[in-house]
């Protein structure tokens, strides 16, 4: 089941709990598995939009619904990647509009290799 949700132009940090709150009640009252979709269009870029995002993306996956972001605009991803979050909305571009991905889902991250320095101590 699909639940949509907006933001705004005028978030302040300070409406973030809110928002997720807002978010929260809206998820309590549904059963089952499905996604909440987003709309950032009238959204401002900057950074505390980022955080709103990024918390709603948590408050979602708790909920064990995926977050899917639309009608973000290129300042707003460029936002994203250059404060490290470039994959947040990636998954959504890559995949031509279809959610990818479980919530809260704990995959081992794969093609990482540790380095072992000669001089380490065994622990």
């Amino acid at each position: 089941m699909t639940v949509p949700f907006a933001v705004g132009a005028g978030i302040a940090r300070a409406d973030i709990p809110c928002l997720c709150g807002r978010l929260a009640d809206l998820l309590r009252g549904r059963a089952g598995p499905g996604e909440v979709v987003c709309d950032v269009a009238g959204a401002r870029p900057d950074v505390v939009t980022v955080e709103a995002l990024a918390r709603l993306r948590l408050t979602a996956g708790r909920h064990g619904r995926r977050f899917v972001v639309t009608g973000a605009r290129p300042e707003l991803l460029s936002l994203f990647t250059l404060m490290g979050l470039g994959g947040f909305l990636a998954a959504w571009e890559r995949s031509g509009g279809q959610a990818v991905g479980q919530a809260e889902q704990r995959e081992q991250v794969l093609g990482v290799e540790e380095v072992v320095d000669a001089g380490d101590q065994p622990v």
